[in-house]
């Protein structure tokens, strides 16, 4: 059983027989030194994220999660296809809404990790940063010098997000599947 203090960013618990990876959790401090855990858990069967006040009297099971590496091979209508990377023939498939917004950073032949509850894939993490390569850039504008400039780029697996002025087509990119954000330019 976990403790109070114990309940961190990262950990897996197991609320109602489904695995809840915490999120964010902030102590919050109220008058005469009692104190909560707000938190953010997501569920990783469903992807569905719900907020918990947690008490420092309650505890919570950790989740027994096991972890096993995979090969995503493609998606079609909200569907991505994955297979074990020693036996492509084993396949399984996840929903966008089961991994969530990193489902953007996909992109074929990637090795991704598998996330198992009770013997059954239930969701996949992304590596931290993935690279991905820009097919199409819109001219940038300059503007406001307040603030830096950035403009709307296409990357490989159709995903449009916004980068940096000095990206061009034909370049490599890193990005932060945790965040959504553009991290550096990668130079070959």
């Amino acid at each position: 059983m976990l403790s109070y203090s114990e309940l961190i960013k990262g950990k897996i618990i197991t609320i109602n027989d489904q695995p809840y990876e915490i999120v964010e959790a902030q102590s919050v401090f109220k008058g005469r030194g009692h104190s909560y855990l707000q938190t953010k858990l997501k569920n990783l069967a469903t992807g569905a994220v719900i907020s918990k006040t947690i008490q420092p009297r309650e505890e919570f099971e950790e989740a027994n999660i096991e972890k096993k590496e995979a090969k995503f091979i493609y998606n079609n209508k909200g569907k991505f296809v994955f297979s074990e990377v020693g036996n492509p023939s084993n396949r399984f498939e996840l929903t966008t809404e089961q991994i969530g917004e990193e489902s953007k950073f996909l992109k074929p032949n990637e090795i991704v990790e598998t996330i198992l509850f009770n013997d059954k894939i239930i969701n996949v993490k992304l590596p931290i940063k993935v690279q991905l390569k820009v097919i199409e850039v819109t001219p940038g504008v300059k503007g406001d010098r307040a603030a830096s400039g950035s403009k709307s780029i296409t990357l490989e697996n159709g995903t449009i997000m916004n980068a940096p002025l000095f990206i061009n087509e034909g370049d490599v990119i890193e990005i932060n599947t945790e965040r959504g954000e553009y991290v550096r330019r990668i130079n070959d």
